[in-house]
């Protein structure tokens, strides 16, 4: 016979308890699929198979921080359950629900949607674009670098405290995988430059973004284009910069000019460079430390919100690969 346990936990209504549990009982079934337990109802009560006192101990912290914001009038997704339940196993409940009661807010889609941080890290992200000139963000895929510095320009844009966007990236394929490709280097890096044109589309629609890039209020280019300018009143976004060399970021970090921005992102695991070069933001970051005005943002896997399945996926490679 399995062994239940009752949740000790007490929503405030019934909608409060609706809205938490999800279309279906969907939020439910995320927490089923991330912690391999039946997690069910009876009436208004939650029930868990398990005796486990630390594992009992901290769904009742998760619903506890569910009940709070949810009691903000704030839609709840399965990704927000993802998130919370990770920041539950090390994080005060004050500090999960300041982010969802007290969200940072950035700009707002072409449709109207507003975008806020949805992270602790991305918070303290836009902080530090916002105190400091020249901003890294080091982390791993998924984790919103390259999107939160992209909105975040736009919304400088908008508000005219910024001239020009400058989105550039190491063309470190354009060698032998890109060379096949018709075009001259720009249309050669361009499908690599996706997710930056992605996160452009969603706030200013295509054909805003279009023209913006016509007139050069925003343009796209690879790092070799940077050679001998100086960015003034800009915000530049250095994306994949882990495939910089040394010289090459040297030479882009010198570009910076007065009312400007930089914001350096990339993933340290994953540098195309070959073996006896090193990384330019690795250098950096090392080198540039405890300078005023620059920030180091630092992102890590708990920011990557992924479906349960891939996260237990990861796990099993990343234990094979040991």
């Amino acid at each position: 016979m399995v062994d239940l346990t009752k949740l000790e936990i007490k929503f405030r209504n019934l909608d409060n308890f609706r809205v938490i549990l999800g279309s279906n009982d969907s939020n439910l079934k995320v927490l089923n699929s991330l912690y391999n337990l039946d997690i069910f109802t009876k009436g208004e009560d939650i029930f868990i198979s398990t005796k486990n006192v630390e594992i009992i101990e901290l769904l009742e912290k998760i619903f506890e921080v569910l009940i709070m914001i949810a009691s903000n009038n704030i839609i709840i997704s399965e990704r927000d359950i993802i998130y919370i339940a990770k920041l539950s196993e090390k994080n005060s409940k004050e500090d999960i629900v300041d982010i969802y009661v007290n969200r940072m807010f950035i700009t707002k889609t072409l449709s109207g949607k507003p975008i806020y941080a949805k992270t602790l890290n991305q918070k303290e992200y836009i902080k530090a674009i916002n105190k400091d000139d020249l901003v890294f963000a080091i982390g791993p895929a998924g984790t919103g670098k390259t999107y939160i510095a992209v909105v975040n320009a736009l919304a400088k844009l908008k508000s005219n405290e910024i001239k020009k966007i400058i989105l550039t990236r190491p063309a470190v394929e354009a060698g032998e995988n890109l060379g096949f490709l018709p075009g001259d280097l720009k249309e050669k890096v361009d499908p690599y430059l996706r997710p930056l044109y992605d996160a452009l589309y969603e706030v200013l629609g295509s054909k805003t973004v279009e023209d913006y890039i016509e007139k050069g209020v925003i343009e796209i280019a690879p790092l070799a284009y940077m050679r001998g300018r100086t960015l003034e009143s800009a915000y530049v976004i250095l994306d994949e910069a882990q495939n910089t060399t040394v010289n090459q970021m040297k030479l882009f970090l010198t570009r910076l000019g007065f009312n400007s921005k930089m914001v350096v992102t990339g993933d340290v695991t994953q540098i195309d460079l070959p073996k006896r070069i090193d990384s330019g933001l690795v250098n950096a970051v090392k080198l540039l430390e405890g300078v005023k005005g620059i920030s180091t943002i630092k992102f890590d896997r708990v920011d990557v919100i992924r479906h349960p399945l891939v996260q237990k996926v990861l796990a099993k490679y990343e234990e094979y690969e040991s």
